[in-house]
């Protein structure tokens, strides 16, 4: 009833159709509430709407009012009434991410733009079916993120997300339109048609139907991030990363370059990674456990053992290291490459980089080197006003651009 005052009270919304689309409750739910209302001389009814004279308005009364200033002064959140945390954690058990099985057929679906060998596939899909976490490390630019990015295609079943919960009192927001996609309308069912929705709340507004959740954190990650947010003025929470990642797929990317060290890092993980199970602290002292229900997915260039003590590599577990592509890998990541950008391949050209930059000057190959190239050509050929094409020029321009070439030693 509070969250009602409080959205009439600064809203200013009068109908039941208004009031029900804000605060996500049905209309009869919402028409119980005023009928509440009034009994307690809260809400009194001020006649028939203007636009529709079937929908009566409600207003606060004086009571009403201080009411709901009083509720304000607790907590200034306005919104979808939150799901208590009992019924949130019922739902992400009956979701959870290893209840959907990836199989080889959608794996090599959700990968087939990329060009892997067929053992780092073979490898991926227990991992993913696990649960567990993944570490995924290798040279830069060989197509770690990409790989995890592609994962989460290979996920097909909806999750429910509730807009906001409440635990022990405290209002925490959830939902957020940048990590939570809503998925196509459809039956709500996993693969095996068996629902995967609480059925006393499969027509509740306050969960959006989304896929599951991909969030990726770089280099800005801090400690800080995974903690509640508790904002002093609203009195409310936003929710830390992996909690809104839960049911879903959240890559630490570029790790070891983040703002925290990887050890403390790790240290803050090593309980949820091993047991599941979060504990999170609310602004009163209060904690409450939280499911640590996620695929995460550590991708680095920096060596393991550089980021990890054996007692953290151990919670680790699924290693999975990602070489450079052999030659004929290359090509075809070539050859796709000019495709997609509507460049002509040819094997002369192809030789001619073989020969006077990967043999010459002993550089490895890299998976993103033909996407380097062909963008560098794109855009010299817009400049020059030509058609694209790869000459040897702007092949030799684009690799001077692409690595720094050391010199040769100088001849005593």
């Amino acid at each position: 009833l509070n969250c009602l005052l409080r959205t009439m009270y600064i809203s200013q919304l009068q109908t039941i159709p208004e009031l029900s689309e804000q605060i996500k409750l049905t209309r009869p739910v919402v028409e119980d509430l005023l009928n509440f209302g009034k009994k307690d001389a809260l809400v009194e009814i001020r006649g028939p709407s203007e636009k529709n004279y079937n929908i009566m308005r409600y207003a606060l009364t004086n009571a009403g009012k201080e009411r709901a200033s009083e509720a304000l002064r607790r907590c200034e959140y306005i919104g979808p009434v939150p799901i208590p945390l009992e019924t949130y954690q019922l739902q992400v058990q009956k979701q959870t991410i290893t209840n959907e099985v990836i199989s080889i057929e959608k794996l090599k679906k959700a990968m087939a733009h990329l060009v892997l060998s067929e053992d780092i596939v073979r490898r991926l899909g227990p991992a993913s079916n696990s649960g567990r976490a993944i570490l995924i490390y290798g040279a830069a630019g060989n197509g770690k993120t990409s790989i995890a990015e592609a994962l989460v295609s290979a996920f097909e079943q909806p999750v429910y997300v509730p807009y906001a919960i409440e635990a022990d009192g405290q209002i925490i927001k959830i939902y957020d339109p940048s990590v939570h996609v809503e998925f196509p309308a459809g039956n709500g069912a996993n693969g095996d048609g068996n629902p995967i929705f609480l059925p006393h709340l499969q027509h509740d507004p306050r969960w959006v139907r989304c896929k599951r959740p991909y969030l990726i954190s770089g280099g800005e990650l801090t400690l800080e991030m995974l903690d509640l947010d508790f904002d002093p003025h609203s009195k409310y929470y936003e929710a830390p990363l992996q909690m809104k990642a839960i049911g879903g797929v959240f890559v630490i990317d570029d790790f070891g370059r983040q703002r925290v060290r990887p050890h403390e890092l790790l240290n803050r993980w090593i309980f949820p990674l091993e047991r599941k199970v979060d504990y999170l602290t609310l602004h009163t002292g209060k904690k409450f456990a939280l499911l640590f229900d996620q695929l995460v997915i550590f991708a680095t260039n920096f060596p393991p053992e550089e980021l990890m003590d054996p007692a953290q590599l151990r919670r680790i577990h699924y290693k999975m290291k990602i070489n450079p592509p052999t030659a004929d890998e290359y090509k075809e990541i070539f050859q796709r490459i000019c495709d997609s950008y509507g460049l002509e391949f040819s094997e002369e050209i192809m030789a001619y980089l073989l020969n006077t930059f990967y043999v010459k000057h002993k550089i490895p190959f890299a998976g993103f080197h033909p996407k380097f190239i062909a963008e560098h050509v794109i855009a010299a050929c817009n400049y020059l006003g030509t058609a694209p094409q790869i000459s040897r020029q702007l092949l030799s321009d684009s690799l001077e651009n692409m690595v720094v070439i050391p010199n040769s030693p100088a001849p005593e």
